[in-house]
């Protein structure tokens, strides 16, 4: 039996809340070292104070030492650009391992990035997606589609794979693992093994959309804003009957609020387009809400309002 070449280095592309989570756990606990790739110079000055943030957290709370903190922080960089080369930002180096893209859950964005990282990452380096809906198949075959030789297309697909953290990344203990049909069991195998390292239990999802997580949540988030939407409910009784009657640790609107509207909404896009059946249809609110920029409480305002601490204001 081959050893198993563990992961030394790794990348992300996307400095956002997933982006930086996965950073986080894969500097603390996988204890690699760790460069976040984004366009937004900004995005990544705020990743950075946030990743700060976080490790003295930890410390005041004896989750770390100091001398723990100090070796997380010495593995965590900032590169502004997104990883390909194109436009800002210096490409990613060859000596990266394993690249997780944590963009928008816009299917033509992460298709054109995988076609680029295809391009100039050598088909040893894994491309991870941390997408919750989104075919990892077709972000396979775009990630060969710029190739020439059938060889050559074949090794960079099978590099390819779903690597779906949860959030909030630094407190949720799981992470699925999503193969491609072009996948091969090596990069399954460095995956599922990377996971682990980073201190999460590991489930494994065929490629179908949505996967385990998503094709169930996104359609009991949906249905509770068609209740909210109909006056069935207030968003307070929605989200108690969940936590209270079914033991949920947050109601289902609480939760589009954190995971984002927005994302919510291009997730249910994605389920609705892919299986074609009308029951995964968004509700008119949602698109409207998100339309209204009322996207959750990365701006403090959803279906509830958050002060600045991201504390829920109660009426």
């Amino acid at each position: 039996m081959s050893v198993l070449q563990p992961i030394r280095k790794a990348a992300i592309i996307g400095a956002g809340q997933m982006g930086l989570g996965i950073a986080y756990v894969s500097a603390v606990h996988a204890k690699i070292p760790i460069t976040i790739h984004d366009p937004s110079s900004s995005v990544l000055s705020s990743a950075l104070d946030k990743y700060k943030s976080l490790i003295s957290r930890d410390v005041s709370k004896s989750r770390l030492t100091q001398e723990q903190a100090d070796e997380a922080l010495g593995k965590f960089s900032i590169v502004q650009g997104d990883g390909s080369g194109e436009g800002i930002g210096e490409p990613l180096k060859d000596d990266v391992d394993l690249v997780i893209e944590a963009i928008p859950e816009i299917p033509e964005l992460k298709l054109g990035l995988f076609k680029r990282l295809g391009r100039i990452l050598p088909s040893t380096t894994i491309l991870g997606s941390n997408t919750s809906s989104i075919s990892i198949t077709k972000l396979s075959a775009s990630a060969g589609s710029n190739l020439s030789g059938d060889e050559d297309r074949k090794k960079s697909s099978e590099r390819v794979i779903g690597i779906h953290y949860f959030n909030p990344v630094p407190q949720m203990k799981l992470v699925e693992i999503i193969p491609a049909l072009q996948t091969s069991q090596n990069t399954i195998d460095r995956s599922k093994a990377f996971g682990k390292a980073c201190k999460k239990e590991v489930t494994t999802s065929s490629d179908s959309p949505g996967f385990i997580a998503n094709a169930i949540l996104m359609p009991m988030i949906n249905e509770a804003i068609i209740v909210l939407e109909k006056g069935i409910a207030t968003p307070e009784d929605i989200d108690t009957t969940f936590r209270l009657g079914m033991g949920h640790p947050m109601g289902p609107l609480t939760l589009a609020d954190l995971i984002g509207l927005d994302t919510c909404l291009n997730i249910q896009k994605v389920l609705h387009n892919e299986f074609g059946d009308s029951k995964y249809r968004p509700s008119n609110l949602l698109i409207k809400m998100v339309d209204a920029g009322w996207i959750g409480k990365k701006i403090r305002k959803g279906f509830y309002e958050y002060d600045e601490n991201g504390n829920k204001i109660l009426n």
